[in-house]
């Protein structure tokens, strides 16, 4: 059976090339250069946007591009490759999976570290493995493709600029791993309840993270919390949820739960999760009113929130669904 698939292409190295200024996208390159990939068994479509940005300069209007790209092209194909910038991938990719509810066909991310046109680019390996994933019609959710690995979207993150092994998901199995056969990890995927309905992001919402460190930048946190009307912050704390019994930081943080406003506290470290309760110094931030984010991601704590608060929700909805596992992308710990 033939599948027939939608690449979004926005940008990013991939479809890069020299030019006198350095790197920059070409318009056409790219699609011309996918053109190998159709076949008997998969046809698609490219739709290049007009404005190939560097994925730095990602906004909540590019991913309402996206969403309603998928949204309103989504019953003409078996599914969509979105090819992006390394920077933000996590980012959109948790945005994506937060914001196109109730999705029963595969959303694969992807890009490279080295474009196309450079003669040891991980980009062909990546488009071939995001190809193939989106073939697949029991794959219904959002995820990376990158360096023989498929990630769930709203658990990867950027750890290397360095290498071709640009991505992993620190606290979450691989759904696939790509060698000379792919090995789907098909225990792990998604099965999710529809309809779909795909959400529009509010483009001005408000979400800042705000990482806690030593010295004075603890009290300053607490200040901005009470001082901007945020619609949702994250902090990322120490360990396992850590933070000290700082006065400024937890008026801070009560004066915005107070105004409705949602306040996750996340961890800084890679691997692990905020537990509430593990040490003495994890009560005060949740006495405060912060929100336990177990192992959420930064990238998926902010996607959550924006598409949260995108919602026409009450702030003890936003509440309960914060805390809630939505498309796995966290593990919750038992009570």
């Amino acid at each position: 059976m033939t599948r027939r698939l939608l690449v979004l292409y926005t940008g990013g190295t991939i479809g890069m090339d020299h030019t006198p200024d350095g790197l920059a996208p070409v318009p056409g390159l790219l699609p011309r250069l996918l053109e190998r990939f159709q076949s008997a068994e998969l046809t698609f479509d490219v739709l290049e946007y007009p404005e190939l940005i560097d994925s730095s300069a990602i906004t909540p209007a590019h991913w309402n591009r996206i969403i309603g790209d998928i949204a309103g092209r989504y019953d003409a194909y078996d599914g969509f490759v979105v090819i992006h910038g390394t920077d933000t991938m996590a980012y959109t990719a948790s945005a994506l999976a937060f914001a196109l509810q109730g999705l029963g066909k595969p959303v694969v991310v992807t890009g490279s570290q080295l474009p196309l046109v450079h003669p040891r680019s991980d980009g062909w390996s990546n488009l071939a493995d995001a190809l193939e994933a989106a073939c697949q019609p029991d794959l219904c959710e959002v995820a990376i493709a990158f360096n023989r690995l498929l990630l769930r979207g709203c658990r990867a993150r950027k750890l290397d600029a360095a290498s071709f092994a640009g991505f992993d998901s620190p606290n979450a199995p691989p759904l696939a791993r790509f060698g000379i056969k792919a090995d789907w990890q098909r225990q792990h995927w998604l099965v999710l309840p529809g309809p779909f309905r795909p959400v529009t992001l509010r483009e001005d919402v408000r979400v800042a993270a705000f990482f806690l460190t030593p010295g004075a930048g603890t009290a300053l946190i607490g200040q901005t919390l009470a001082e901007q009307r945020l619609d949702g912050a994250v902090l990322m704390s120490y360990g396992n949820g850590n933070a000290p019994a700082e006065a400024g930081l937890l008026a801070g943080v009560a004066d915005a739960t107070a105004s409705g406003m949602l306040v996750v506290n996340i961890s800084q470290v890679v691997h692990g999760a905020v537990e509430v309760g593990a040490y003495a110094a994890s009560q005060p931030l949740a006495r405060a009113g912060a929100l336990a984010g177990a192992d959420l991601t930064p990238e998926a704590a902010v996607a959550k929130l924006t598409v949260l608060c995108s919602q026409e929700l009450s702030p003890q909805e936003r509440r309960e669904a914060m805390q809630r596992a939505l498309v796995g992308e966290m593990t919750l710990l038992p009570d």
